[in-house]
């Protein structure tokens, strides 16, 4: 899953969600991240926390 950093997705109710800011926070701070929370985005498809 790739995103660009300006990416925001937008809910069924109109409330639009910086994806693409979470993603590239998340991956930027991946070393502090436990084990369990990157398996569970390697799980949703992240290969990068793999």
């Amino acid at each position: 899953m790739t995103a660009p950093r300006s990416h925001v997705e937008q809910l069924q109710d109109g409330t639009g969600i910086k994806l693409g800011v979470w993603l590239s926070n998340t991956k930027s701070r991946r070393a502090k991240l436990t084990t369990g929370k990157l398996r569970q985005l390697a799980e949703l498809g992240l290969h990068w926390a793999a």
